[in-house]
């Protein structure tokens, strides 16, 4: 792996991005891997990375850590065309970076997405007659296609995250439990591609599993967080709250089943029975969803990604979702009025 040296950039260096960048670096420095490493970040965590690199805290019980020299900037233009851009940014904030990013892709790039919910390149070569032709765009993650302007499909794989992590602080990561990640080709035109991104990932400490179908992996783990996320938004409740009160716990499975319609529909098959992905849920007790997290912040909601993806699926597909375009505009005024709130300094946007 390490005949030629790959220029990398990580895009959005936090909890996942930070991590991949930091295990990449190492990498390369302690098993010659053969990469340079760059990150875009901002404010004070970018003044972190930039002054003292960034650093891991990688063993919760055990309190190991270790810190990895990246490149850090906030300007994509000083970077230039990379070999593998990994994209860890939350939906709606890919939005509004999309064009900032051209610089680093090269007819050759290959970009890796690590990020929640339905990807802009989800249909770039999957959804059989419900992706007919040149129909492939999806407007609620790629709005007026600003985003497949400067990241190609064609381009594309995806990373499904099996791992928590967690801001320590500026330019500090917490590694948490999971240690998985599955890797695949967003279409065939990337599968070569695909296979080095998964040999480099585990030279850099990652339990990496490889996959033939990315979009199918991608609509499972959606199936879990696309109603505890929104819902948890909305009444500030813990995941065993929701599934412990049966009204709530009635619209999960409502809109599971609504999702189980929408993956069939575009020849994805779920193994799992409703009741064993919320058993799974279960298990992880009373934590606070990151969208919750997230209204707690003030910040932006992840809702495009995790319904207005499914949803727009579903137009597609003639699937009929009532409960998922229920909590779809629920969530989506929740974010509206955060955003309005922000924007006139309102405390109301952390209550």
């Amino acid at each position: 792996m390490n005949a030629t040296q790959r220029n990398i950039t990580v895009v959005g260096a936090g909890a996942i991005g930070g991590l991949i960048a930091a295990r990449l670096a190492r990498a390369g420095n302690e098993a010659n891997l053969g990469v340079n490493v760059s990150v875009l970040a901002r404010g004070a965590h970018l003044e972190a990375i930039r002054r003292d690199g960034l650093t891991i805290l990688d063993d919760p019980e055990k309190d190991t850590r270790y810190t990895a020299r990246v490149n850090a900037t906030d300007n994509a233009a000083e970077l230039g065309a990379q070999d593998i851009v990994f994209v860890c940014l939350k939906g709606q904030a890919l939005v509004q970076a999309a064009a900032s990013l051209a610089p680093l892709v090269g007819p050759r790039t290959h970009i890796v997405s690590a990020m929640n919910g339905v990807p802009w390149w989800f249909l770039a070569d999957f959804g059989g007659a419900h992706a007919e032709g040149d129909d492939r765009h999806l407007e609620s993650v790629d709005p007026g296609g600003a985003v497949t302007a400067a990241l190609p499909p064609a381009q594309a794989s995806g990373c499904v995250v099996h791992l928590s992590s967690s801001i320590a602080g500026p330019g500090a990561i917490r590694k948490g439990k999971g240690n998985l990640l599955i890797v695949g080709a967003g279409s065939p035109r990337t599968e070569a591609r695909a296979s080095e991104a998964c040999a480099l990932l585990a030279q850099a400490g990652f339990d990496v599993q490889a996959t033939g179908q990315i979009q199918h992996e991608i609509w499972a783990k959606l199936w879990g967080n696309m109603t505890m996320n929104p819902i948890s938004a909305l009444t500030r409740s813990s995941a065993d709250v929701i599934l412990d009160d049966a009204l709530t716990a009635g619209l999960v499975r409502a809109i599971m089943a609504e999702a189980r319609t929408i993956g069939e529909a575009l020849g994805i098959g779920l193994a799992m029975s409703i009741e064993e992905r919320n058993a799974i849920t279960r298990k992880l007790g009373a934590f606070k969803t990151s969208m919750l997290q997230d209204v707690e912040a003030g910040r932006t909601l992840e809702v495009e990604a995790l319904l207005g993806a499914p949803y727009e699926l579903a137009q597609r597909a003639g699937v009929a979702v009532p409960s998922l375009g229920m909590l779809y505009g629920l969530a989506r005024q929740l974010d509206a009025n955060l955003e309005a709130a922000r924007r006139a300094g309102s405390p109301a946007a952390t209550r």
